[in-house]
């Protein structure tokens, strides 16, 4: 996985809020409908910060969780965020969760820089609760056959849908949805 520096880290969210702003907010709409009350939510990969923020204001009963590999975008998404977030650096293949913690994961965009993909949706797996579901939002054109192997390995099955930017002509992100 790519960590990036302070001033990459400051170019990513200026660009994250210019160019995603409605794929977070369509995101954080599909978190809403997908949680139950007070489940526990984790954004892997959370970057800036950017989703949880919106997802906090449309849910604030969640309780929210980021991990990003960067502290430079962890120092980035706790002022976005403020204190009443969990933020977290750490590596998705090694997520500091325990066993069975998680109602819901969530990956946007960054999935395709996950260095050891299998080791990554074990991780996955091992943190969600029996019945608990993620959805890992990621360019189309990246690594997909790799991506849907390890996914059918880790949970049997996957559900995948294509998801068109608001500014796109071309539908260029899948969501792949598993459950545990």
């Amino acid at each position: 996985m790519t960590t990036f520096g302070y001033e990459q880290s400051l170019g990513y969210d200026r660009r994250a809020t210019r160019l995603l702003t409605g794929l977070y907010r369509r995101i954080a709409a599909d978190i809403d409908t997908r949680t139950t009350d007070s489940a526990t939510v984790v954004d892997l990969g959370t970057g800036p910060g950017k989703l949880l923020s919106h997802v906090a204001t449309r849910r604030p009963d969640l309780h929210l969780h980021g991990i990003d590999l960067s502290p430079h975008m962890i120092e980035i998404a706790r002022r976005a965020v403020g204190q009443t977030i969990e933020l977290a650096v750490a590596d998705v293949a090694e997520l500091p969760y325990p066993d069975g913690s998680v109602d819901f994961a969530v990956s946007s965009l960054s999935m395709h820089e996950w260095p050891d993909l299998p080791a990554a949706v074990t991780e996955l797996r091992r943190v969600l609760r029996p019945g608990g579901a993620a959805a890992i939002f990621d360019f189309r054109f990246t690594r997909t056959r790799e991506i849907r192997r390890a996914l059918t390995t880790a949970f049997g099955s996957v559900d995948t849908e294509t998801v068109r930017l608001p500014w796109h002509p071309v539908a260029v992100i899948t969501c792949y949805r598993v459950t545990a």
